[in-house]
């Protein structure tokens, strides 16, 4: 048996005693011998650059050792189904959304992310019996040796430290390896993707947050951020650059995605693009419909409550999600679409510049790709696609590993803060 089948083995043995019973254990073993994709899949690396579930961490009840159901928890990533769907690891965004860009916004701002990286960080040190906090490609490599799921952490938006830079090398301290410096809406760092033009691309401070990341050896992911920021981005950095959740624009067009130009600058620097799986990237918004309108946005203020939010208001919520959709039916994205992106980005910049993440636990999943547990099915969709195993390998995570190799070798090591490690 090799090393990873036998990390394999005893994660699902580990996993069915907390779902109960040994026979989920081994029936998931013996699919994986059944099956020569599954098999394909449990040697891989398998690494989620984008996973929004730490915004489920200080949940009254929520456990990320639970197993939950995608459909009626609207949870789509637990230690259990990470086992199951073959997931090594991934990057665990501390998301923080705008707000106003104030001192006494971003003072909030800053301390909801020391929060957020906090709670990150105590997840792995519970269950460091199963997660390994990650900070460099090795550590990766290293927990998977241990029968361990490595945890990176990552920043979605720089709103905490965007009033004041120096915050940056904070959070690289807590552990933050990668960060995004725009999310919905312009702040004063960057223009977003879905925000009209203010700066047009990174501001004067902007262009400081990228010399700063490189000087620290964080990966910067220009998801989110307008297509000025991406190209700014690119000539301004010395090291790779990521979109750590996007879509390609010309299988769908949408100012989340991006276009086939900037894709291959993005490659021709040494990037990567992650292909994601939310379906609002991926189909037409259906027409404007007041009634539905309405219900949704109802709908949506009561998800503005999740990190009080306990596990049967949640499954209430997703109920009535569940009727409003019935109600109002609107195109919904599936796996056809998603591996039409995949293809796409691969044969337009290679094999060496494509990734994945569902963006899960953040609006992600489609039909056919709705939580971690789909994922071997990427898997086998690639190899019926022609590509081996090795390729397959750079796509599941050795292309954004190689990234944070990068950044980090380029690092000023003077700079890079020394990080506690718990675990």
């Amino acid at each position: 048996m090799s090393q990873r089948s036998s990390r394999t083995a005893a994660a699902l043995a580990g996993a069915a005693l907390m779902l109960g019973g040994v026979g989920v254990a081994i029936a998931s073993a013996g699919k994986a011998a059944a099956d020569p994709a599954r098999a394909v899949h449990e040697k891989l690396i398998v690494l989620d650059t984008h996973f929004d579930t730490p915004a489920n961490l200080g949940r009254p009840g929520w456990s990320i050792m639970d197993h939950h159901v995608a459909v009626t928890d609207g949870d789509q990533v637990d230690y259990p189904r990470m086992v199951e769907g073959g997931v090594d690891g991934g990057f665990f965004a501390i998301y923080t959304p705008s707000g106003p860009r104030t001192p006494e916004g971003d003072r909030a701002a800053r301390d909801f992310g020391i929060q957020r990286a906090a709670q990150i960080r105590e997840m792995v040190a519970k269950h460091s019996d199963v997660f390994s906090l990650a900070l460099t490609a090795d550590d990766a490599q290293k927990a998977v040796a241990a029968h361990k799921r490595f945890v990176f952490l990552s920043m979605e938006n720089g709103y905490p430290f965007e009033g004041d830079l120096t915050l940056m090398r904070t959070f690289r301290a807590l552990g933050v390896t990668m960060m995004s410096p725009v999310h919905f809406k312009n702040n004063d760092l960057a223009d977003s993707a879905t925000d009209a033009p203010e700066w047009h691309g990174l501001s004067p401070k902007g262009k400081e947050f990228i010399a700063e990341a490189n000087r620290l050896g964080i990966v910067i992911d220009v998801s989110h951020a307008s297509d000025d920021v991406l190209r700014q981005a690119i000539e301004l950095s010395k090291a790779p650059i990521i979109l750590s959740h996007s879509g390609m624009r010309a299988i769908h067009d949408h100012p989340r995605n991006v276009s086939d130009a900037d894709a291959t600058l993005v490659a021709a620097k040494g990037g990567v693009i992650q292909i994601n799986a939310y379906s609002a990237y991926m189909v037409a918004a259906p027409a404007p419909d007041p009634a539905r309108d309405a219900a949704m946005k109802a709908l949506m203020a009561g998800f503005m409550r999740m990190d009080s939010m306990s596990v049967a208001d949640k499954r209430a919520l997703m109920a009535q999600r569940k009727a409003i959709e019935a109600k109002y039916p609107a195109p919904r994205a599936n796996f056809a679409m998603f591996m039409a992106h995949l293809l796409h980005a691969i044969r337009l910049v290679g094999i060496d510049h494509v990734g994945i993440s569902g963006d899960f636990d953040g609006g992600g999943g489609i039909d056919g790709l709705n939580d971690i547990t789909d994922y071997p099915k990427v898997t086998a969709a690639l190899l019926k696609a022609g590509y081996t195993p090795a390729d397959i390998g750079k796509v599941w995570g050795g292309n954004a590993l190689r990234v944070l190799r990068e950044a980090q070798a380029l690092a000023d090591p003077a700079a890079v803060p020394k990080v506690l490690v718990t675990n």
